[in-house]
């Protein structure tokens, strides 16, 4: 299969096929969504979460962002690999903006970052295009504004939110974005907007129309059990499984069945 290109997802519009995406932080997951075929693999600030066990992505740091991305990128052989920029490494300077992102692709090995806002992030846009840094764009329920939410709140469910989230779409595609997630929002207005930009559309939470669709990696394997989002859908339920395969070594070990003469080194 030809390498996923960052080109080559904005003709996955034009053409009408699916763009699919999956979060992944480590190499072994990663080789496993790049042999699945899957088109992007996003090595998401959800991290904070589903790996650190912080409540929000906002403690998350650049140089930890770096280190997750530098493994995703040495397993993904045909995905397009995208670098969350984490919190104030992008709501800083621009020159600083830049140079954040910059080592996304030179220390981490990704082929283009992705940062959440709209309107008031497009002149972060405009910069890091411009020194030939792709960006992928993030409105509608953006979890780095959770304070500003007031939690985790589904986005444009009122008539002047929702033409702000369209204006954002409209903004960020003129400003540069090669793609546009749309997360938490109506599937009206995720339908709206995938028809009223160019560019593609990755929904979580937005509904079926959009160009391609995201998922956290531990909610679609069912490794994250603390809350469960009304948009995510279990393909599999791996945490009972990896809980038995435990308590079994254990209970081995205590009786002496683990490890046997043929697991053992002779003289």
């Amino acid at each position: 299969m030809d390498k996923v290109t960052v080109p080559l997802i904005a003709q996955k519009k034009q053409s009408g096929q699916k763009i699919i995406a999956i979060t992944a932080y480590d190499f072994p997951f990663a080789k496993l969504i790049d042999e699945a075929g899957i088109d992007v693999i996003l090595v998401g600030d959800t991290v904070g979460i589903v790996v650190q066990g912080e409540e929000s992505t906002l403690p998350v740091t650049l140089d930890q962002m770096l280190y997750h991305t530098k493994m995703v990128s040495r397993a993904a052989k045909r995905a397009l690999v995208v670098g969350d920029m984490p919190f104030l490494s992008y709501q800083v300077d621009i020159e600083r903006t830049v140079e954040n992102a910059g080592r996304f692709l030179k220390e981490g090995g990704a082929a283009a970052v992705k940062l959440e806002g709209g309107a008031t992030v497009a002149d972060r846009i405009e910069a890091l295009t411009r020194f030939d840094i792709p960006v992928m764009a993030h409105i509608g329920l953006t979890p780095q504004s959770v304070h500003r939410m007031g939690g985790y709140k589904i986005q444009g469910r009122k008539g002047q939110q929702a033409r702000d989230l369209l204006n954002d779409a409209k903004t960020v595609e003129s400003a540069g974005a090669f793609s546009l997630v749309l997360e938490g929002i109506p599937a009206p207005l995720a339908k709206k907007i995938t028809e009223s930009v160019q560019i593609p559309t990755i929904g979580i939470g937005a509904g079926k129309n959009c160009d391609g669709q995201v998922m956290v990696l531990h909610d679609l394997l069912g490794l994250f059990t603390r809350f469960q989002p009304k948009f995510v859908r279990r393909y599999a339920d791996l945490t009972p499984i990896i809980s038995d395969a435990f308590r079994q070594f254990k209970s081995d070990v205590e009786t002496g069945k683990f490890p046997t003469e043929e697991e053992s080194y002779p003289s």
